[in-house]
């Protein structure tokens, strides 16, 4: 199964972001796991993902992130207005397209 990280600062609005994903991947009949974490804690399960998007609260740790997947793995901030709206089709969209 894949299995898509959101890296956030608190994980509050970034968690509703995730709840919208995992709605909208139901809709479409894709099974995925999909979880967010704080950057501090991104490192425990990086090994076991297929994709990390960064909330843009958090954009400035993108390089922190990259260090941590070593080029295995797509990393990229989470378009700043879908993460505004909230849009989890439009989110899980792109993380799909990164994913191939």
């Amino acid at each position: 199964m894949k299995k898509i990280l959101l890296v956030c600062a608190a994980g509050m609005s970034t968690s509703l972001l995730v709840n919208k994903m995992k709605e909208a991947a139901q809709n479409k009949g894709i099974e995925i796991e999909i979880d967010a974490l704080p950057v501090s804690e991104a490192s425990s399960v990086i090994d076991e993902v297929h994709v990390v998007l960064l909330g843009p609260q958090v954009r400035y740790q993108k390089s922190q992130v990259d260090a941590l997947v070593k080029g295995r793995i797509p990393v990229e901030v989470i378009d700043m207005r879908s993460y505004g709206i909230m849009d989890g089709e439009a989110v899980l969209n792109r993380a799909l397209e990164l994913m191939g």
